[in-house]
């Protein structure tokens, strides 16, 4: 599960874990000095998960664990609020015309048939709309 953190992720992470006494209260300091902000219960959640043997503690890699599976769902959060940006009309799909109109709002020109490219290139169904699913799998795919 570690192993789609970059070298820069992990040093920072070994930076910041070794600032902590490894209990629930120096672990939120930690995780919020990261620009998270997690509850009491989803820090003493992330104790109880982390703690893979059981000793009260969280290593290094415990905390490597913890701090990938947070990254992963702040990025499916993100992935899901850039869809809607997208997906004016909600109804669960990008058509070329909200794509088009999105990037030129953004200050990007394009023509219609710029805009239809970018759908084909994205669209694995080949119904010329961008689905959720289509949309997750591009952004992981550049994220990876």
């Amino acid at each position: 599960m570690t192993d789609s953190l970059s070298v820069e992720q992990i040093a920072e992470f070994r930076e910041a874990f070794s600032l902590i006494d490894k209990d629930s209260d120096e672990l939120a300091l930690a995780i919020q000095s990261l620009n998270e902000h997690p509850t009491s219960e989803e820090i003493q959640e992330m104790v109880n998960e982390a703690d893979s043997d059981g000793d009260g503690t969280v290593d290094f890699q415990e905390f490597l664990i913890v701090m990938s599976s947070k990254i992963k769902e702040n990025v499916v959060e993100e992935i899901k609020d850039a869809f809607k940006v997208f997906d004016r009309d909600q109804d669960g799909f990008i058509s070329a015309i909200e794509l088009r109109n999105v990037m030129i709002n953004m200050g990007e020109r394009l023509t219609e048939e710029e805009a239809e490219q970018m759908i084909c290139e994205v669209d694995l169904d080949g119904d010329g709309l961008v689905s959720y699913d289509d949309f997750v799998k591009m952004m992981m795919a550049s994220y990876l």
